[in-house]
């Protein structure tokens, strides 16, 4: 097995259980956007893994731009192909791979990482790592990339446009592998994801459970801002079967679902 590097300081396994293809490059616009494009292609099957040491036009949700440090940071998507997954499902998607993050960096990094609904990975308060999913525009294929802070200093961390400060792997006290982390998210994901996609049921799969468990946001008072622009203010209850949070804003009303918005932890 050769491993792939192509002039990055990066060295993996040209392939990992279920992911065929591990692709390393030292700079790239996006890595979601150059998986998108393979997926046009109906014959790049999934388990395709990009890993760039730069991203020059990355981006998270709702547009905005993101970027991170060379050498000290995961950039990386994975390209998928859950035909079994029906659409309303989908959502867990990137939720799964929140999952997997947060379990690896527990098990490499002995870094105790929590889950900040919907895409955020949290370490001490600050946000560790970020999550972006996409789908195809004929719903073939779904990429979901991550951008994760190994080692980078506490001066090259960004806040994010909710105010949360970033923090990093170095700056929680952790010095690890990133081949060895990104390896073991890979295992995590895998193992998550092949389960769901032979059965999309969070709950009897137990992923709803492993969300659960290092959910920070699930019973936290939460101000969440929606794309329209309306807020929605209560107390975070739970995961929905479609991956929406169930905020209760009042004892008289049912919960509200939310699909897609900045949530604010208020304590």
């Amino acid at each position: 097995m050769q491993d792939s590097k192509n002039g990055s300081g990066l060295v993996l396994p040209a392939s990992h259980g279920m992911w065929t293809r591990l692709d390393v490059v030292a700079s790239t616009g996006s890595t979601n956007t150059d998986l998108l494009d393979r997926a046009a292609d109906p014959g790049a099957a999934e388990g395709q893994v990009l890993v760039a040491e730069e991203q020059t036009a990355g981006r998270g949700r709702l547009g905005r731009s993101w970027s991170s440090v060379p050498g000290a940071s995961l950039t990386f998507s994975v390209l998928l192909r859950p035909d079994p997954v029906p659409s309303a499902r989908r959502g867990w998607l990137p939720l799964l791979a929140g999952v997997a993050v947060a379990s690896a960096v527990r098990s490499v990094a002995g870094v105790d990482a929590m889950l900040k609904w919907p895409n955020d990975v949290l370490a001490g308060g600050g946000k560790l790592a970020g999550i972006l999913a996409e789908q195809s525009p004929d719903a073939s294929a779904v990429v979901i990339g991550t951008g994760l802070n190994v080692a980078a200093p506490v001066e090259a961390l960004p806040v994010s446009a909710t105010g949360l400060r970033g923090t990093s792997l170095l700056v929680e006290g952790a010095t690890v592998d990133r081949a060895t982390l990104l390896l073991a998210v890979l295992d995590e994901f895998e193992r998550w994801y092949t389960a769901f996609r032979a059965d999309p049921d969070p709950a009897g799969t137990g992923l709803l459970d492993a969300y659960r468990s290092m959910s920070a946001t699930i019973l936290r008072s939460v101000r969440v801002e929606l794309p329209a622009g309306r807020v929605v203010n209560g107390t975070a209850m739970d995961i929905d079967p479609d991956g929406r949070l169930l905020i209760e804003e009042s004892l008289e009303v049912p919960l509200t679902p939310v699909s897609a918005g900045d949530v604010v932890h208020l304590r």
